[in-house]
């Protein structure tokens, strides 16, 4: 048999099953009722969508483990993701009232479902690669933690992980229960990333559909325990991975990394509207490799330019985060997995990402308290 023929039996098979969940409050099985989708099987590994109404998710959390339960027993499956996800709910005539000519809105405020034991969830993302992005990310979980905050990091690069590396730890996650895993500890920080899962120069060579299922996993299928936030480092660019984070992950927010190069802030500016589109705040723009001090003759220069984040965050209306300098330390610091924040905590460079921590942190207490934040919400175009 092809594989093609496989993965239809596969399917086939998870569709029966589910076809045995029944959602008590609409009164009849998840299938016939037309809440699932996206079903993805790749192998051993399936994935796939139930849809709920926004005001419907704790109800219907308790079908989504019954869902994943069910097709988990089915013979020669290894693991199962499912997810919740909400459009807007129409009314029992098929009509949604909506002024002529205008879209119908509806909140799925609450359809990205909370991650237990998490306070606040952060996205450190960049529009193009090699901005410093992971080497910002980690830094800046480590200047919250030294706030007396406890801080987990999400490595969300399923490509190119570098926490591993950047934090100089290596090991699997232990599996609790067959089904969820314990994160890895460092410098107080816990850690989840693919990079602990595969050997290191290993490349991942996934379609998107499992790149997303393996983010969930490492979201929701993780121990998280209680953190008062979860940094998730994001991967650079505004592809798929990175919309489908902002559309089904509970953030908070987002932090910007950007160069003062004119180049980098073409990309950071799409990063920014990415996140606006799907009405995720954006806390702030980071100024990475600022300036470059000599460490010889002590002559500054600037080999990026200076100030164009710091520019572009005014020019757009969002904060400006901070600044951090080109230098050797922070460089070295990070290819030995001693983060410049944890290995010099008193240095100069330890104090510019602490600052940029307290900025985050007043960023979101800000929010918080002025309740500024407005759900996310998709639109359906009739």
């Amino acid at each position: 048999m092809v594989l093609a023929d496989m993965t239809q039996v596969s399917r086939q098979a998870i569709i029966e099953i589910l076809r045995q969940v029944q959602d008590p409050q609409r009164g009849g099985d998840i299938v016939t009722l037309g809440l699932i989708s996206d079903i993805i099987v790749d192998g051993a590994k399936v994935a796939f969508s139930i849809t709920t109404d926004p005001d419907r998710i704790a109800e219907t959390e308790k079908v989504r483990a019954k869902a994943e339960t069910a097709v988990r027993a089915i013979p020669g499956i290894e693991s199962v993701t499912a997810v919740l996800t909400a459009e807007a709910m129409r009314p029992a005539g098929g009509k949604t009232e909506q002024a002529a000519g205008q879209p119908v809105r509806q909140s799925i405020a609450g359809a990205k479902a909370a991650v237990p034991g998490i306070g606040a969830i952060i996205a450190v993302a960049s529009g193009k690669g090699g901005v410093g992005k992971s080497t910002t990310a980690v830094n800046l979980a480590l200047g919250l933690q030294y706030l007396g905050l406890s801080v987990g990091i999400l490595d969300a690069d399923i490509y190119g992980p570098s926490l591993p590396r950047l934090l100089g730890i290596t090991g699997k996650p232990e599996q609790l229960d067959g089904r969820t895993m314990k994160p890895l500890q460092a410098l107080g920080l816990k850690l989840m990333s693919m990079g602990f899962l595969i050997a290191e120069g290993t490349p991942v060579i996934w379609r998107g559909p499992m790149v997303i299922s393996a983010l969930t996993q490492m979201l929701r299928q993780v121990a998280w325990g209680d953190l008062d936030i979860l940094v998730v480092d994001m991967p650079p660019g505004t592809g798929d991975a990175q919309l489908t984070i902002a559309q089904k992950v509970p953030l908070a927010g987002a932090v910007i990394v950007s160069t003062p190069q004119d180049l980098a802030l073409i990309d950071a500016r799409k990063g920014l509207a990415m996140f606006q589109r799907v009405e995720v705040p954006v806390l702030g723009i980071v100024e990475n490799m600022s300036t470059f001090v000599c460490p010889h003759c002590g002559k500054r220069t600037d080999l990026f330019g200076h100030g164009g984040a710091k520019d572009e965050a005014e020019r757009l209306g969002v904060p400006f985060l901070g600044e951090v300098p080109l230098d050797i330390a922070i460089r070295r610091t990070s290819d030995e997995g001693k983060p410049i924040v944890a290995s010099d905590p008193d240095g100069s460079q330890a104090a510019a990402y602490r600052a940029i921590a307290a900025a985050v942190l007043g960023a979101l207490e800000n929010r918080k308290g002025n309740d500024q934040r407005r759900p996310p919400s998709i639109v359906i175009e009739e």
